[in-house]
């Protein structure tokens, strides 16, 4: 394995970030084929979803070799890596970490020794009942002897994904397939699963299909990843969807499929607006469609006389054309995008900080200068980030700045896996529409509204997850206190700084 250290900056070297998904995830079931290399790219496809580390298992059908280190998947492996990678079965990762610290410990795939053999596991989503896991798992090591009472665990791992490693490998008497059936109706959250003992690849999704997961087929073998995207770049076709509470087995006599739950679809209403790439299908739908679908709305709900309309790369970048096609207004580009400043293991200086989001955006004064623009981008968060980007364009020259958003106000955090501000963090929570206006110093605001962005999606409302805007939460969230990204790490201390008789008991408070 490979073992980096660092601690990563956002990508907004301000104080606003982006929201960001917890992961993506590749999984490969092919014999004669370089599944590791097919790995690679696969999660080079994803790369978005994640960029704090990547990772990498395979299994030649005997043994599993996990190979996994913090940074981007261009970093994190070369051509002498993925040599060394050898097999017919493969699953990929790379995170941005919403339980646990970001860290090597962290890293995905996870990898356990079973009954039978080893497995690794690579999730994409977040977890609701995490204390109540850590519980159980604590339990069964000290059961099986491995934890001693008042002594700290063998693994610094601190992620809800290495719970489920464990109490999917903590099945002496059975098959990984059954252990996983018994275990997955345990879990509550969003959790779209990619794993693999030595000679089978599984795929599972929550009952709520929460986070995406689909389906390809390659000439010899299956796929399986977070977006369809990932199925193109290594040449596989797209198949369908894995259905919300499915466990799909692969292995050398075929596709199995199983429901191990009531299918209750909500999937992420956030991945039309900004999470998944726009070359992506959801649920039969083009991403970029349904993003140009929405500027058209948000131009009908908010027009504005403007010279030019321009986005916010990349994320603005089809409801940017959406708005200019339904307006009338020219579309243009008027900031250039640096596509290499992403996560970085360097602190910024105080100077450069001051700089925020010059870093990455810069304008073209040529463009934008003594023009009325119409700026569109996906959300605000705290609006530090937009406030920047105002005050850019007017010291650029731009006569008047209309900013108009392509999802509602973000009102709620996501406990699902997209890592939000808190929500006393979020401007939308404290501010109207106008006060936001104001504090960002634009001309006008307008967001488009939760039931067009419904409407562009094609889907029913009752399908979709819409927490993040309207508060109402579709998986049970338990209190404040037992929530948290450094939730297991607080659980470890006190686990590790107990004494035998009130360790158990330390586990019980969250």
């Amino acid at each position: 394995m490979a073992r980096g250290d660092g601690t990563l900056t956002h990508e907004f070297l301000g104080d606003d970030r982006a929201p960001q998904d917890a992961c993506g995830v590749f999984g490969v079931w092919a014999p004669g084929e370089d599944v590791a290399k097919l790995t690679y790219f696969g999660l080079y496809a994803l790369q978005h979803r994640g960029q704090e580390s990547a990772g990498i298992a395979v299994s030649d059908g005997n043994h599993i070799v996990v190979y996994k280190d913090m940074g981007l998947v261009s970093q994190v492996f070369t051509e002498a890596s993925l040599e060394s990678l050898k097999g017919h079965v493969a699953i990929g990762h790379t995170r941005y970490s919403t339980t646990g610290s970001s860290c090597w410990d962290n890293a995905q795939p996870t990898f356990r020794s079973t009954a039978t053999g080893h497995l690794a596991l690579a999730h994409n989503g977040n977890l609701t009942n995490t204390p109540e896991l850590a519980n159980r798992v604590a339990e069964l090591e000290v059961q099986r002897g491995e934890l001693p009472l008042g002594t700290p665990k063998p693994t610094r791992a601190t992620s809800d994904t290495e719970l489920m490693t464990a109490l999917i490998a903590a099945h002496p008497d059975e098959s990984m397939e059954v252990a996983a059936m018994r275990e997955l109706p345990t879990l509550q959250g969003a959790y779209s699963l990619v794993f693999m003992d030595e000679t089978t690849l599984y795929a599972a999704r929550d009952p709520q299909g929460i986070r995406p997961l689909v389906l390809g087929r390659l000439e010899r073998g299956w796929v399986v990843a977070s977006e369809t995207a990932a199925l193109d770049i290594v040449g596989a076709s797209y198949v369908r969807e894995i259905e919300p509470g499915e466990l799909v087995a692969i292995d050398e006599h075929g596709l199995r499929a199983h429901c191990f739950a009531k299918p209750e679809p909500k999937g992420c209403l956030f991945e039309f607006v900004y999470l998944a790439r726009p070359d992506t299908t959801i649920s039969d739908r083009s991403v970029q469609v349904t993003r140009m679908e929405i500027g058209r709305r948000l131009a009908r709900e908010y027009p504005v006389d403007a010279d030019l309309v321009i986005p916010v790369p990349e994320s603005g970048r089809y409801a940017a054309i959406g708005y200019a096609q339904e307006s009338g207004i020219p579309f243009a580009e008027g900031l250039v995008k640096n596509a290499y400043v992403g996560r970085t293991f360097i602190q910024p200086s105080q100077t450069i900080r001051q700089l925020g989001i010059r870093l990455k955006l810069n304008p073209l004064r040529e463009v934008i200068a003594d023009q009325r623009l119409v700026v569109v981008d996906d959300s605000i968060v705290r609006g530090n980030t937009q406030r920047a980007l105002v005050r850019m364009l007017r010291e650029a020259g731009a006569r008047e700045v209309h900013v108009r958003i392509s999802s509602p106000p973000v009102q709620w955090p996501c406990f699902y896996g997209i890592d939000f501000a808190t929500r006393a963090e979020l401007i939308a929570n404290g501010l109207s529409v106008e006060e936001i206006c104001r504090s960002i110093g634009a001309d006008s605001l307008g967001y488009v509204s939760l039931d067009e962005l419904i409407e562009a999606t094609g889907l029913p409302k009752d399908s979709l997850c819409r927490a993040c805007f309207d508060g109402v939460y579709p998986v049970p969230i338990p209190e404040p206190e037992i929530l948290g990204k450094h939730l297991l790490e607080g659980i470890e201390k006190r686990l590790s700084t107990s004494t035998s008789a009130g360790a158990a008991d330390a586990l019980e408070r969250p």
